[in-house]
């Protein structure tokens, strides 16, 4: 993994799913349990989503996003109680796929928690397999993809997953 931008770089970008660590979340060992790592940046990443054209309900007009690939990287562990955002960087997309960052923040201590990396597929629900980005959908992601390109750090990504 490529060095990591700064608590600064990653909270200037736009917040989503802010919350405190419940208690149920954590484990044996103290510390925020892994299952709630990836569900926390999904729910972050669907709040992005939505700003690009997909609704949360769109299975409801037939279409969904499903998981491909996931990357977790664990950077600092999140307690009971300690405040947490997602922020989210849109890289690129390809005719039926998208490649995402979801960073999840320590707010409390402000750091860098967790890196998620995702390969998204656009599905058509009617056939369940994927099929091409709606046109207004693909533009929208395209216009995000562009802005975020120019964040002023490099994007930290595993190098184990890319577009096809």
């Amino acid at each position: 993994m490529s060095t990591l931008p700064t608590y600064a770089q990653i909270a200037a970008l736009p917040s989503y799913s802010e919350r405190p660590v419940p208690v149920f979340f954590e484990d044996i060992n103290g510390h925020m349990n892994v299952r709630y790592y990836l569900g926390m940046a999904s729910e972050g990443l669907d709040e992005a989503l939505t700003e690009v054209g997909i609704p949360t309900n769109w299975v409801d007009k037939g279409f969904a996003i499903f998981s491909a690939e996931h990357h977790l990287t664990y950077i600092s562990e999140l307690l009971t109680g300690d405040r947490v955002s997602s922020r989210v960087l849109l890289l690129g997309r390809s005719e039926r796929a998208m490649h995402v960052l979801v960073y999840l923040l320590d707010d409390t201590r402000e750091q860098i928690s967790c890196v998620i990396e995702e390969i998204c597929l656009h599905m058509d629900m009617s056939t369940r397999t994927t099929s091409p980005w709606p046109d207004d959908v693909a533009a929208q992601i395209d216009a995000r993809v562009a802005e975020h390109r120019g964040v002023e750090f490099e994007p930290t990504v595993s190098g184990s997953m890319a577009l096809r």
